[in-house]
């Protein structure tokens, strides 16, 4: 039996990487899957790809689509024409696509029209936020989804109120925490860490790319000024996104202790949250990582298709307007940031679970 496993941008490769692994381990015991690794090339930077496949053990794809740049629609056409000759030229059994890129969603179109069945690993989180490309991207996913596999049971509630077949949710965890646990004692600093006599605790990390916090220049500038008075004079450690550092070209300045460090590997970057005394971010995914390390996490953002990180874990929605990060962070520094605790299933089990599903499902 013939898996294609679908990557294509940065967030993908966390999450294929402990099922490749599992598969693996079921192939070296006699398992019945195969698979094939497909990168669409959507991430072409080599920060964005490479580095992340030499630390995470990943093997070198099977298929690169190479689709490179382009517009969002450009981008979906090319990946959707690279992976229909693909499957022409051997059909597989089963597409796994993972998460909620321009990737997943073009490679579950193209496999369902062609009568492959798709399993998404990550399905059912919604933000409800329709101005999000992701958002669409998990809809349609989602729509054209045979077997949903799914990190939480506010994922699984989503997909029984849009009718699906509880026998097509499988509740296995999170992949991505699969991951940060494997590679925990693998963490290390960055070279800038020394040079800048970063001490744990001592620092914080932000990371900005969605439209409505960076293509503005006045918006931008306006936060990174409330974020660095409101650290107290701390340093932060700010891996620039490339969508970012086109706005970040035209500001005329920003404060001093908001240091600007290129997009770092997986080993790097997540030792740079494990140690920080807080991240603020716009992003999703870091919000899941910072609570299982148990790091505070100020979420710039209305909504999250995370919501068990602010229920159960360390994450905390202050919204966009700059004027709310003073108030979060005098808590934090007061010392009154909650706990959080580790969602359930969220265990470094994820992929075992997802292959042993498949195993069952393929051969049914």
């Amino acid at each position: 039996m013939l898996v294609d496993v679908i990557a294509g941008a940065r967030p993908n490769f966390m999450k294929i990487s402990p099922i490749l692994h599992a598969m693996q381990a079921r192939r070296d015991a006699g398992g019945p899957l195969g698979w094939r690794l497909v990168h669409t090339g959507q991430h072409y930077d080599p920060r964005m790809s490479r580095d992340f496949f030499d630390q995470l053990g990943i093997p070198a794809p099977d298929v690169n689509l190479e689709v490179g740049s382009g517009s969002q629609a450009e981008q979906t056409a090319a990946i959707m024409v690279g992976y229909e000759r693909l499957l022409l030229a051997r059909r597989s059994d089963c597409c796994l696509v993972v998460g909620d890129v321009t990737s997943t969603m073009a490679c579950a179109i193209t496999a369902q029209k062609l009568h492959v069945p798709v399993a998404h690993v990550e399905a059912g989180i919604r933000s409800w936020d329709w101005t999000m490309p992701e958002e669409i991207n998990r809809l349609v996913t989602d729509s054209v989804t045979n077997w949903f596999f799914t990190t939480s049971e506010h994922a699984n509630a989503n997909l029984r109120r849009a009718g699906i077949d509880e026998r097509r949710i499988f509740f296995v965890g999170n992949t991505m925490i699969d991951t940060l646990l494997g590679n925990m004692p693998r963490l290390r600093a960055p070279a800038f860490v020394q040079d800048l006599g970063l001490q744990p605790g001592g620092y914080f990390v932000i990371t900005l790319h969605r439209p409505a916090n960076v293509d503005s220049a006045d918006g931008l500038a306006c936060l990174l000024q409330a974020i660095g008075e409101g650290v107290r004079g701390l340093p932060v450690m700010f891996p620039v996104h490339p969508r970012t550092a086109k706005t970040l070209r035209v500001l005329p300045g920003f404060p001093a202790n908001i240091y600007l460090v290129d997009p770092q590997p997986y080993l790097e970057f997540n030792w740079l949250v494990k140690h920080a005394k807080g991240v603020i971010t716009d992003s999703g995914g870091i919000t899941e990582e910072t609570t299982v390390m148990g790091v505070p996490c100020l979420t710039l953002r209305d909504n999250t298709e995370r919501p068990e990180t602010v229920e159960l874990g360390t994450n905390e929605l202050i919204g966009t307007t700059p004027a709310n990060l003073k108030p979060a962070l005098d808590r934090l520094f007061a010392g009154s940031w909650k706990q959080g605790s580790v969602p359930p299933l969220w265990d470094g089990r994820t992929g075992e679970r997802i292959v042993a599903h498949l195993e069952r499902l393929l051969l049914a």
